[in-house]
Formats: C-alpha cells, structure tokens, sequence
C-alpha cells in the first residue's frame, strides 16, 4: 500500500514523482522497461563516427527488429537506437500508418525527446470553443501560468522574451546566438514582415552560470539525444527522479508493465493496479490512495481502455465514449531550404543544439484569418556551412581536393513547419484482443491520417517558407513536401482529453478522470486540442498543478 502510484518516468511521470515524494507521499513509480542510471547507462555519449561498427550501418536483422520505426529515418541511428523498441517485441497495428516512437527503459523519451519549450496562450485555449470544434478546453493561459513558472525555474529553459501575446514569455536563462546568416535572415523577415518574428528556440539546455542541483552548463555537442553525462538538458534521469530520489519516498520498479488500473465499485475510485513483471511474467497487485497515469498518450490511454468492469465496461472512466478518440500529432516535414550568398569570412563555434524559431503567425485574430484553414504553425530551422562531405559525389582528387576539403563550404539554410491538428473525433486508437504481445495483453491498433484541414495548412507552409527566404535575397530556394505521417512528430496528445462535461470528455480541469477522481491522467492524453507548440513543457506543468490538487485532497480526507 502507497500514498500514490505513478504509471511511466519519462517527462510527466518523472515530474509527478519528484512532487508526490516532495509532498510527503510514499511513492511508487511504475516503469515496464529496464533501469537506466545518469551518465553509467549512456553507452554512446562520446563516440565518434568512426567509433561505430560497419560505419554505423544496421544490418538487415537489426532492421528488421525495427522495421516500423526505420520509416523516420532517424530512429535507427547507432548512436540512439538502443533508446527504442524492438518492433517485433512489441507490435502494434494499423488501419492507417501511425509511427509509433516509443522508449521503454526509466526515463522514457525525456531522454531523447527535442527540448524546445513553448508555453500555450489563450489563443490556443479558447480556439475549439470559438470555432465550435471537439470541446472547450476546461482551463485558460492564467490558471497554468504559474505552473509554467515553476517548471521552467527547475528545469532551465533559454530563450529571449518576444512579447507575443500567443507565445507567452517565460522564465529564461540567457538565450543561445544566432549565427550571422540567422540575424540576416532575422532581419530580413524584420524589415520585410512586421508581424513575423525570428528568434533563438526555447530549449531546456542549461545555460549561463545559475546553479542546477547536480547538473553542468551545455557543452555544445550537440549529442542530446544520446544521454547527457553533464545533466546539461533536463530529463527525468538527470533531474527530476533523482529529486524524487532524495527524498526517501520513493520506490522505483522498473520491468513493470501496468495491465489494468482496479476499480472498487462499491468505494467508487480505484484502490490500485495490477502489474505483470515483464521477466517473470508474474501478476502483482500495488494498491495505493491516488494513481497518476503518465506512461505517454497512447500507453495511458491503453491501460485506460483495459480496466474493464462492470461499472466501466468500455474502459475506465469511458462513460462519454471518447475515451481513445480524438488522436492528434502535429505534422512537419514541410518547408524550405536555400543557399546564401557571402559570410566567406564567418564561422560558428562548437554545434549549438538549438534552432531558429519563427512562432505562429497565422490567424492570429479576425484581421489575420486565412480562408483555406484553421489554426497555424511555427517554423524551425538552422544554417550553418557545408563540411568536406560537399566532395562525396565529386570526382577531383589530390592536393588540389585535400586544400579546398579543409576550407569550410558555402552558407546553407533550411527551416521546417510545424503545424496545428485539429481533434477529430474518428482519429483514434484502439485495443485489439485478437492479436495479443508477449505478454497476453492486448496490442494497440491505429486508425488515424491528417485530414484537408491539415493538407490546406502545407501549402501555406511551403508556400510561405519559400517568400521568406526569397525575399531575404537568398539563392537556389527550394520548397519542399515530404511525406508526413502520424505519430512521426512524436507528439501525440488527445486520447483521454479535458472537458468540462463528463459526457464528451475523460478528465477534468484538475485533470482527474470524472467519474473516479482519484486517477490523474497528466501526459498527453489529456490535450484537448493540439496547438502548433511542441507539448511537453504543457505536460509538465499540468502534471505539477494536478499533483498540489491530488495532495490537498488527499490531506483533506487525512484530517478529517
């Protein structure tokens, strides 16, 4: 018996952790993967190319182990592929291509996920309820603010204030510079679009020389992705779990697949879950007073779906029927590219792992309202010069070749849209019972695309993309389109949304399911719309806020 379980470690469940323990409560975090410890368990933090078997290709049985996740292009990478599943181990299916990206080890995807954190605004918060689409957000930009607040403070985030009422300023550390053909290109869109603004991302690398409890500043490497020994990017690994840590209220069990979350129909919330040890194969039973689902969207949603009973016999909480419903990514893969011209003389130093941000300017208001779709996007890109890899497809050699190698390349820049999904209703997710893991338990079936809306908004994207860039004066601009699918962005959100009504949605404002108020549902799954901003700073602050109400309420009954 605990205070409180939490399903998963990565950016939500970390967070839930380290609060919950903070606040007294005896914890005990669920993870169905293996242990990873900071800095010992980063096989690949410092190697080079050339410190890769077979140059770092994969051989055809390697994947063929992650033949599903190879279609991104990056996730089989030497340097990061041990980060992610083995598709055969664990299957999923698809009415519809869906690339589902997915880490099962402690920490989760905070450990590879991209850092840019952007908070929502009102813009976002209001939108379906102002076009009459899906359901009305139970929350506004005021009732998170302070949980944004907080959240940055802990786990650092750069970036420079901007002023835009649809991309609220936070609390930053210094930001990163631009290099010199950015601030052109920067003061081009100035000079050119009075209501486009370019700017250094918002990243959650640490930088300046405020103190981080048992982490270093950036060193510029730009190998985020293989697990930092510095601590220098915020993951649960890192940060938040060895907060939690400290403590002594905390129980970490990693190899342990949540199957179902016990409902009691006769005390009307749920005492517990039921755990399979993923080596064993053993069932276990961990009751507790509170459980916090953040195993990542569609793994929460699963177990959501699984815990059948008579009283919930679609799934927990599922009385409205949207539970599953309304799978949303955001889509990318869409932009520009172009050489410039000049800059002989200038260079950058180290590999800033951050890039440009351009935030949404589209339908902003009812001046600013584009006819062919709904919502927005925000651009992402870099520039830097070609490296000797320029003479790969040449066919001079020699002194000649080896000189000119050893003198950096022509300026190149390129950026990519990320565009807003809206929350359709047949976009979902379900179990099927037919084909079952390794385990016995159901395997997660697809059936979601981007639709018009979607398709309308690539357009503009290129389209726009493209005028930038010409107008900057730059050369050999090239828009491009490539093929886009679910789940690629690793943004998925929306399967157990917020709602005011118990009827047409799972969670509340508090982001406890309805009708059994004492499971949360923070990662996410509980989005109600999608916004064109990368999610994961929103999950962390609701997952903050919904464990200060999770405590209240549980010291209330306490005192009592």
């Amino acid at each position: 018996m605990y205070d409180a379980i939490v399903i998963g470690t990565g950016i939500s469940g970390g967070w839930a952790a380290k609060e919950l323990c903070e606040q007294g409560m005896k914890t005990l975090v669920l993870e169905r993967g293996r242990d990873v410890k900071h800095v010992e368990d980063y096989p690949t933090w410092n190697k080079d190319p050339w410190d890769f078997e077979h140059r770092g290709l994969n051989t055809s049985e390697e994947l063929k182990k992650q033949h599903k996740q190879a279609r991104t292009g990056f996730v089989t990478h030497p340097s990061i592929k041990h980060w992610f599943v083995d598709d055969l181990q664990n299957p999923y299916q698809e009415d519809k291509r869906f690339d589902w990206i997915r880490g099962y080890h402690v920490g989760g995807r905070s450990l590879t996920w991209g850092r840019q954190c952007l908070r929502l605004s009102d813009l976002d918060f209001e939108a379906n309820k102002k076009e009459n689409i899906a359901v009305d957000w139970p929350i506004r930009y005021k009732d998170i603010a302070p949980w944004y607040d907080k959240v940055e403070r802990f786990i650092g985030v750069f970036g420079e204030p901007l002023g835009l009422e649809h991309l609220p300023d936070g609390e930053f550390l210094p930001p990163m510079d631009l290099n010199c053909v950015e601030s052109e290109f920067r003061n081009k869109i100035q000079q050119q679009y009075p209501d486009r603004h370019l700017t250094i991302g918002r990243f959650a690398n640490l930088t300046g020389d405020k103190y981080f409890e048992g982490r270093g500043t950036c060193q510029y490497r730009n190998r985020c992705m293989r697990g930092c020994p510095y601590g220098a990017y915020f993951s649960s690994n890192a940060s938040t779990l060895p907060a939690a840590d400290k403590t002594g209220n905390m129980t970490l069990r990693p190899f342990s697949i949540v199957s179902k979350i016990i409902y009691n129909e006769k005390e009307g919330k749920a005492i517990g879950v039921e755990v399979i040890d993923a080596n064993t194969k053993e069932t276990l039973v961990f009751e507790a007073k509170v459980i916090f689902c953040c195993a990542s969207t569609v793994a929460s949603t699963a177990i959501l779906l699984n815990s059948k009973s008579a009283r919930f016999p679609n799934g927990l909480g599922n009385d409205s029927g949207e539970l599953g419903h309304n799978l949303m990514d955001h889509h990318f893969r869409v932009g520009a590219t172009a050489t410039v011209d000049g800059f002989d003389d200038k260079f950058y130093k180290g590999r800033r792992p951050a890039s440009f941000h351009i935030p949404r300017f589209r339908n902003l208001n009812s001046e600013h309202k584009e006819n062919t779709f709904l919502r927005g996007y925000g651009f992402q890109g870099s520039a830097s010069r070609e490296n000797w890899q320029r003479a790969i497809p040449e066919l001079s050699f020699g002194t000649k070749l080896k000189e000119e190698l050893f003198k950096p390349g022509p300026w190149k820049i390129g950026m990519s849209g990320f565009g807003e999904c809206l929350p359709y209703h047949d976009n979902k997710m379900t179990l099927n019972y037919e084909k079952l893991d390794q385990w016995g338990q159901p395997t997660v079936q697809f059936d979601c695309e981007f639709k018009e809306n979607e398709k309308e908004m690539r357009k503009d994207m290129q389209a726009q993309a493209v005028a930038m860039f010409e107008k900057a004066g730059f050369k050999n601009v090239e828009g491009y389109d490539i093929e886009c699918h679910p789940g690629h962005a690793i943004h998925e959100m929306g399967t157990a949304r917020m709602g005011h009504d118990p009827k047409t949605s799972i969670l509340n404002k508090h982001n406890q399911i309805h009708t059994v108020p004492n499971v949360y549902v923070t990662d996410g799954a509980c989005m109600t719309s999608s916004a064109y901003q990368n999610p994961s700073l929103t999950y962390m602050a609701l997952t903050d806020r919904a464990v200060h109400h999770a405590v209240k309420q549980i010291k209330g009954i306490q005192d009592a």
